[in-house]
């Protein structure tokens, strides 16, 4: 890995960030607030919340078993994908590379902050190899994007492959982790302390069923850490999205009992789907989805519309072609699909 002095952009580097009321304020206890031209009244909504998410933060140390100084939580995972382009990449400069077919967001961040997105395409498997993402690189590519469990395809990349990758590049590697509790392959967290160009992300989003919360979480290094709170919007994370991410985060085991029952009706939607005359392919998977090559993809999408059913057509993503992406629902939203399939 390069110092991350050559990796991060000079004006970013050199960034004096600003500081907000709660920041220059710690220490001692206080119950008299002046500070901040907040409107007294209207508790607790009148109170900016904490920019950092300490308390937060301390319980996902204790569930994730990394240390909260390595911890950035943002407006959902994709700001903390936009942040890494902005630290990192200097537009129309540098490029980043990614696998495809892959989750569409870091292309459209690619895109809006005006860096080159080069991709390598993925095998008939939707396996990558280290040796043709490195090959893409050269000296103006900052950043390599994994998705692992991967969108759309629902498999899990080669552990060994991915973490090649990062051993042969000296700039950023980010791994997205967004479905990793519903797969067998273990997180990459463990590996953070030995690989610091290593980033990974995670989200309340999918397994702890909050998408409504806006959580997502980036895992990395002490000092890229830091860098992602200098960059970032000072109150970037609500006070009730707070306030419920450490009330689930207090029970983690009830999220444990919801991956089970989402892996049990996964089993069984898959079977069902695949016995319809529709279905030509299912495609492994390690996600709370699978993909699956169908008759025509259009068409079945549309009936299904007509039915009140949505799922996601990804007929015109490169090797996706006349594959559906289902998610999985509850078992009456599993059958309702099911019955409407067979009566195509």
């Amino acid at each position: 890995m390069k110092p991350l002095e050559q990796l991060v952009r000079p004006n970013i580097w050199s960034l004096a960030p600003y500081s907000s009321a709660r920041d220059e304020y710690s220490g001692k206890e206080a119950h008299v607030f002046l500070d901040a031209n907040e409107n007294p009244y209207n508790a607790p909504y009148n109170r900016y919340p904490d920019p950092l998410q300490r308390d937060v933060k301390k319980l996902l140390e204790r569930v994730k078993g990394v240390p909260a100084e390595n911890i950035f939580l943002g407006n959902g995972s994709d700001e903390a994908i936009d942040l890494v382009y902005r630290i990192f990449c200097e537009p129309g400069v540098d490029n980043v590379v990614s696998i495809t077919p892959t989750y569409g967001m870091y292309k459209v961040c690619a895109d809006i902050n005006n860096v080159e997105y080069r991709t390598i395409l993925l095998d008939e498997n939707f396996q990558m190899q280290a040796e043709e993402l490195l090959a893409a690189c050269d000296d103006h590519t900052k950043v390599i994007w994994l998705c692992s469990p991967n969108n759309p395809t629902g498999n899990s990349l080669n552990r060994d492959e991915i973490l090649r990758t990062i051993e042969g590049f000296n700039g950023i590697v980010v791994v997205d982790e967004a479905y990793i509790d519903f797969a067998q392959q273990q997180s990459l967290r463990q590996e953070l302390p030995t690989h610091p160009n290593l980033i990974i992300l995670q989200t309340m989003s999918k397994a702890w069923g909050s998408a409504a919360l806006r959580l997502g979480m980036a895992f990395a290094s002490k000092e890229i850490i830091n860098i992602y709170n200098k960059v970032k919007y000072p109150y970037n994370v609500n006070m009730l999205t707070q306030q419920q991410a450490m009330e689930m985060l207090k029970d983690p085991f009830e999220v444990d009992k919801t991956v089970k029952i989402l892996l049990q009706e996964r089993t069984r939607l898959m079977q069902a789907f695949r016995e319809l005359p529709i279905c030509e392919q299912i495609f492994p998977t390690d996600a709370n989805f699978f993909l699956a090559r169908v008759t025509d993809a259009v068409k079945i999408y549309d009936y299904l519309v007509d039915k009140g059913i949505i799922v996601r057509n990804r007929t015109r993503i490169q090797l996706c072609n006349n594959c559906l992406r289902i998610t999985i629902g509850t078992r009456t939203e599993n059958n309702e699909l099911i019955s409407a399939l067979r009566q195509y």
